[in-house]
């Protein structure tokens, strides 16, 4: 399916609108100068059919241009999912100085019942939270369950069943980069604020402070502008779903942000909404970097992509599995790395291209106490090695 841009529709407008106005002249003047014959009569019951069917089209490529310029109807996603979107507030305070938190949420449907969705940091140390409704309603909201890994959590709001309008979550495992997306949420407090996008890249990952030393993985970056307040709130594809909740953008940048992936939250929900935590993201026990050509040259290696392996933590999964980290340190660009380590290339047979890959291999693909087939090249030849995942300490909770 061809699908045209801001400048193919502003020039179909163009051109149907002139097509229109000759037909309605041609019509009008017909209109004051009956026609003579038959063969007259025929010519302006089809010079008027054709008005009909060019002013059908107009309207189809008007309203394409309003609401479809990246490849979705902004305006029928917005009207479809804007119920469905809530602000979450609370008061967090420091010291003797009390500040207002502001995010937003979505409204989801689990097992017959409704909770809302936001992010781990919206209500970290937040007391007194509350959500508001589109309609402008607003009720006492109690924090069911947290992941700081994730950047995630639950809530149960003490609303009646009628101010719920819950979204539809898809997996975003066939995302693609490129495909257009939409978020809306509460920047600055604005409420209701829609913007539009792209899928910019996928398997991200990023630092968020709540969530420890580890890396939050398996991350959405798109181009819709977010802002504080967006965080919580839904990314969504061109038919209305939700595939993902919006958590970051990268600070002094313009155009970049970020969004946990619905598999994630598809993942997560169940043990969020019953324990109120999730405690299988896995652990390999390794600090590493990414290989590239300079590393490779100071190893002695031909291998210029994977993730080179600095330490091993002692006892931790990878150092039972014999895996071994740097020997000697050197310099490259004015930075320091420890070499001589083994090179993780794939998992299960899945290339590990760098750090981000293996993350987000971890967070999309692995569980806490599985198995995985680690391939590594160690002094140049290549070998395979099991690995037991292990368990992560507890996440931070709100």
């Amino acid at each position: 399916m061809v699908r045209r841009g801001v400048g193919a529709a502003y020039w179909g407008v163009l051109v149907l609108a002139v097509a229109v106005t000759f037909l309605v002249t041609f019509s009008f003047a017909a209109s004051l100068n009956p026609p003579n014959s038959n063969s007259d009569q025929a010519l302006i019951d089809s010079l008027q059919s054709q008005n009909a069917q060019l002013r059908t089209q107009l309207a189809a490529i008007t309203q394409s241009a309003n609401g479809t310029s990246l490849g979705l109807n902004s305006v029928a996603i917005y009207q479809a999912d804007s119920s469905g979107i809530v602000t979450v507030q609370g008061t967090q305070s420091s010291g003797l100085t009390n500040s207002t938190v502001l995010g937003s949420g979505i409204v989801v449907n689990y097992s017959s019942a409704y909770y809302v969705v936001t992010n781990f940091h919206v209500v970290a140390g937040v007391s007194g939270v509350t959500v508001t409704f589109q309609n402008g309603d607003s009720y006492p909201a109690t924090v069911l369950g947290t992941d700081g890994y994730s950047d995630l959590a639950v809530l149960k709001v003490g609303a009646p069943t009628y101010e719920f309008h819950p979204l539809r979550l898809v997996s975003s495992a066939l995302l693609a980069v490129g495909q257009p997306v939409a978020a809306i949420g509460n920047p600055f407090g604005l409420s209701g604020s829609m913007t539009v996008g792209i899928v910019s890249q996928l398997g991200r990952t990023i630092s968020e402070s709540l969530a420890g030393n580890y890396a939050i993985a398996n991350v959405i970056q798109f181009s819709a502008a977010i802002n504080p307040g967006n965080s919580g709130g839904p990314l969504l594809d061109a038919n209305g779903a939700v595939v993902g909740i919006t958590t970051a953008t990268v600070v002094s940048s313009q155009g970049v942000g970020f969004a946990i992936p619905s598999d994630t939250i598809l993942a997560e929900l169940p043990f969020l909404i019953t324990t109120g935590s999730y405690d299988l993201h896995p652990l390999m026990g390794i600090s590493s970097v990414d290989m590239n050509y300079q590393l490779a040259q100071l190893q002695k290696s031909n291998v210029t992509y994977g993730v080179l392996i600095e330490n091993v933590t002692a006892g931790g999964p990878a150092a039972v599995a014999g895996l071994r980290g740097g020997t000697q340190t050197a310099t490259v660009a004015g930075t320091s790395y420890l070499i001589g380590g083994d090179i993780i290339v794939s998992i299960n047979g899945t290339k590990i291209i760098n750090t981000d890959a293996l993350s987000s291999y971890l967070a999309g693909r692995a569980l806490a106490g599985q198995t995985i087939v680690v391939q590594i090249v160690r002094n140049g030849k290549t070998m395979t090695v099991d690995l037991v995942l292990g368990t992560r300490p507890p996440a931070p909770s709100a």
